[in-house]
């Protein structure tokens, strides 16, 4: 099951790099940053579900759920403040 951890690390890395490298557009860096926001948060769900670990799950729960919701505050704050 190595090699499913490796696939995802793999992928977390390509949003980090659009994000870190690429254009100054904000919108772009925070869609970069929502997406590894979830990406990590799946492979703490993997990790819980390989270790038999609940508690680990419980923080990839929440991580996924609560993450992306304060960059979604982030987005309509931004938003309303471009508007003004």
């Amino acid at each position: 099951m190595n090699w499913v951890l490796i696939a995802m690390i793999i992928a977390l890395l390509i949003p980090l790099y659009e994000a870190c490298w690429q254009e100054d557009d904000v919108w772009e860096k925070m869609l970069a940053f929502a997406s590894i926001a979830t990406k990590s948060s799946m492979m703490i769900l993997v990790v819980s579900v390989l270790r038999d670990d609940w508690m680990i799950g419980i923080a990839g729960v929440i991580i996924l759920t609560v993450g992306n919701a304060g960059f979604m505050l982030l987005a309509q704050l931004l938003k309303r403040i471009s508007y003004r």
